[in-house]
């Protein structure tokens, strides 16, 4: 009996009980759309929190407020848009020390370039938060007002896609001119053509001079919710001349980040008084590594999401264990028939495996088909992204988990004896 034969057999025996077969190739079907899905969610998750990470750019370095120390106090301004750093105080091991705050000074000492070769930028930050702001009629409370400097917008990964940013000349002035993001114009403006506008932010008028790239929200919170203005221009008019809500540093390269940490690290020691054990008062977020282990994170949570759809694969492969060794017992005495007549046992073996094999192949099929139609739908604000190594791998192993699971009621079917099968009632 040629291949031909064994598939046409294995058709009919298939087709012969419709809805036992549809049953169990739902089973795989549910396995492998699982598997891809929940890979494809994983690595739609992982995507999006790098691409966030990315927006403050991979060669960044962002020093804020730690408060280590027991000293120091707020300053001058509201710290609601990006106070001192995340988690507040941090237990201090070493002596205590007064902290002392951020200032402009810091910032000017690290461009000095025979002590901070690797540094290639650094911008200044104040911030204001809920920033009341009109237009005529229409008024909306800005998110984040940031005051920093021009390089602030290349540090942080923030390109203008309409007008320009300001310039040092607009800074040393303390023009009052602002970059806004995309929600902000479309609340205060609409369809209106914002550039050469002015607004007032909190009681005072600020002249539109850009529109930033759209960028989307940042877990949960709207990162085009922002604006952008000259750091003496926010000072003099919103927040007042007190200290820095963090410092934004920008590496020469990519390579150089650790370098210009380093470089950071030991300047800002130097002039806050940080010496032997003593606890520093700031804390530095290093881009590229956050990134690396958010990468680390995520690979794991993936891996850990495919294991969990991998059970339901398993499940699938022993419903067809079950259907396979009814079907035995059901066909028995048709298989004593065919033996009787001369056909071989690797025959039958052939055709219950090919059985197992097109339960597990067409479920697995049908469950690719599945999970590439749900990848093109939203799962809790995540874009699942296609992994076209889970396709082939949740693929595989469903035509695999047919093999296993079907070789043992073929064998079982092969190795009946022909006078024992014709019995059988």
């Amino acid at each position: 009996m040629n291949q031909f034969e064994v598939l046409r057999f294995a058709l009919r025996g298939l087709l012969a009980n419709k809805m036992r077969s549809s049953l169990t190739t739902l089973g795989i079907l549910i396995g492998v759309a699982a598997v891809i899905m929940l890979v494809a969610v994983g690595e739609g998750s992982s995507q999006s929190i790098q691409k966030n990470i990315q927006r403050l750019g991979a060669n960044t370095l962002t020093i804020s407020q730690s408060f280590a120390g027991g000293g120091g106090g707020g300053g001058a301004f509201g710290r609601g848009g990006g106070g001192g750093a995340p988690g507040g105080v941090q237990q201090n091991t070493g002596p205590r020390t007064q902290a002392r705050e951020l200032s402009l000074a810091d910032a000017k000492a690290l461009t000095d370039k025979t002590v901070a070769p690797s540094v290639k930028s650094v911008s200044p930050v104040v911030t204001a938060s809920s920033a009341a702001t009109t237009y005529g009629a229409a008024s909306h409370s800005i998110a984040q007002l940031v005051g920093t400097y021009p390089s602030y917008f290349e540090a942080t990964n923030k390109p203008v896609t309409k007008g320009t940013y300001f310039f040092n000349d607009d800074v040393l002035a303390a023009r009052k001119i602002v970059v806004l993001g995309q929600t902000v114009v479309e609340e205060l403006f609409g369809t209106l053509d914002p550039i050469g506008r002015q607004v007032t932010v909190s009681g005072v008028p600020f002249t539109v001079v850009g529109v930033l790239k759209e960028t989307g929200s940042t877990g949960g919170q709207d990162a085009d919710d922002v604006a952008i203005a000259p750091l003496p221009a926010v000072q003099q008019s919103l927040t007042g001349f007190g200290s820095l809500n963090s410092i934004v540093v920008q590496a020469s390269g990519s390579t150089a980040t650790e370098s210009a940490q380093s470089e950071v690290t030991a300047i800002l020691n130097q002039r806050h008084g940080i010496t032997g054990t003593a606890s520093a008062d700031f804390r530095i977020l290093n881009q590229a590594t956050l990134q690396e282990t958010v990468s680390a994170a995520t690979g794991t949570f993936t891996v850990l999401l495919g294991a969990v759809a991998a059970i339901s694969l398993l499940v699938g492969g022993i419903g067809i264990t079950n259907i396979m060794l009814v079907t035995v017992t059901e066909r028995t005495r048709e298989i004593g028939i065919r033996k009787a007549i001369g056909a071989p046992r690797s025959a039958i073996l052939g055709q219950f495996l090919m059985e197992a094999t097109l339960l597990s192949l067409v479920g697995g099929l049908s469950g690719v088909l599945v999970a590439f139609l749900g990848t093109r739908f939203t799962v809790a604000g995540i874009q699942p992204v296609l992994v076209p190594s889970s396709v082939a791998l949740a693929l595989g192993v469903s035509v695999g988990i047919g093999l296993f699971f079907g070789s043992y009621p073929a064998n079982r079917a092969a190795k009946l004896r022909p006078i024992q099968a014709l019995r059988h009632e």
